[in-house]
């Protein structure tokens, strides 16, 4: 798991964290994060949220979020982040997509982008949030996407 994760004890840790947009605590409605315990990245598409985790415990989130588009929508089902890449440029888009997290083997991946618009199929996050998923998450780990 990533360091972030494993300081959410320290409430100093936590404080500081916060003050900086790194790291927000979980919200009243965290506890009812709708993935498995085994899932690092939680994403529900229809409530346009995603969470991080550990051992079903929120560290971090809600956050919102944008997902796929009609045509390009973000797969539901379980996934492990295959690898990360901070400067991304989608050749496919002809896009940037800073701070890519990827967890599908088709290139869909957690990034920074405008989350007030529908992506090609990635989760788009607000720079602080993508910043923090880049942060937490490692290759292997369990990503859920929920409908």
């Amino acid at each position: 798991m990533g360091t972030l994760r494993k300081i959410t004890g320290v409430v100093a840790g936590t404080a500081a964290m916060s003050a900086l947009g790194l790291f927000a605590a979980p919200s009243a409605s965290a506890a009812s994060m709708p993935c498995s315990s085994a899932a690092s990245a939680c994403v529900d598409l229809s409530a346009k949220q995603a969470w991080l985790a550990e051992g079903g415990e929120v560290t971090y989130g809600p956050v919102p979020m944008a997902s796929g588009k009609s045509g390009y929508r973000t797969p539901p089902g379980t996934f492990k982040v295959t690898y990360k890449d901070i400067d991304h440029w989608s050749k496919a888009f002809d896009g940037p997509m800073p701070y890519s997290v990827f967890f599908t083997k088709s290139g869909i991946a957690f990034h920074e982008g405008d989350i007030k618009q529908q992506s090609h199929g990635c989760i788009r996050l607000t720079h602080n949030a993508a910043v923090t998923f880049y942060r937490a998450l490692q290759p292997g780990e369990v990503v859920e996407v929920v409908r």
